[in-house]
């Protein structure tokens, strides 16, 4: 499983599917299509789009939230967050072979993530961030240390677990060195898609 995922940005169906393009030029191997509020004909638009441009970069789709549109447009799986739908239904859509993403924002949430099968876990925020309407509690490295160690404390092998919410290049080996598996980027690749190599050369990805 790739450890840097770009999380898409842009207020419009372009924004949003130039954004994706300028990542996808610049390496990036995993795309989730994450745009709240859009109008449903403009999303459904934008995911086959993105289907269809990833598959010619040989990069993975994946669709936030909308289960039924990721099993149409057949992309690689969904992340859901926490209060959008289960993993054990969104599996049954989807299949045994398409990857599911959950959110996570404290030990419980990991806990029942885990428990429910997820692929993996996308834990955070490290710290705020406007990308994101109704933001949890931040974490900051020492909630994600903190959850590692209790984890550790349990005896459970520790989950493939992705650091969001305000992650930068100098987050990386810090988070790498607590036990985090990948990081899920936002802003940072929007604004300079160039810097995708720098990601991956920090990360060893």
């Amino acid at each position: 499983m790739e450890k840097l995922q770009y999380i898409s940005q842009g207020n419009t169906k372009n924004e949003q599917e130039l954004n994706i393009r300028k990542a996808l030029d610049n390496g990036i191997k995993w795309v989730q299509i994450r745009w709240k509020n859009a109008p449903e004909n403009e999303l459904i638009n934008l995911c086959e789009t993105s289907k269809q441009l990833c598959s010619e970069y040989q990069s993975m789709c994946i669709i936030n939230d909308h289960v039924q549109l990721a099993k149409t447009i057949d992309a690689d799986g969904v992340h859901l967050g926490l209060s959008d739908g289960s993993i054990e239904e969104a599996r049954s859509i989807l299949g045994e072979n398409k990857i599911i993403g959950g959110t996570a924002n404290t030990i419980s949430d990991v806990l029942q993530r885990m428990k429910e099968s997820c692929d993996y876990i996308g834990l955070g925020p490290l710290r705020f961030t406007f990308t994101k309407e109704k933001l949890s509690p931040v974490l900051g490295f020492e909630g994600y240390q903190e959850i590692i160690n209790q984890l550790n404390e349990k005896s459970v092998a520790i989950p493939k677990i992705f650091a969001i919410g305000g992650v930068g290049p100098e987050d990386i080996q810090s988070l790498q060195q607590i036990g985090i598996y990948g990081v899920a980027v936002s802003g940072w690749i929007t604004n300079q898609p160039s810097i995708i190599n720098e990601l991956k050369a920090l990360s060893r990805f």
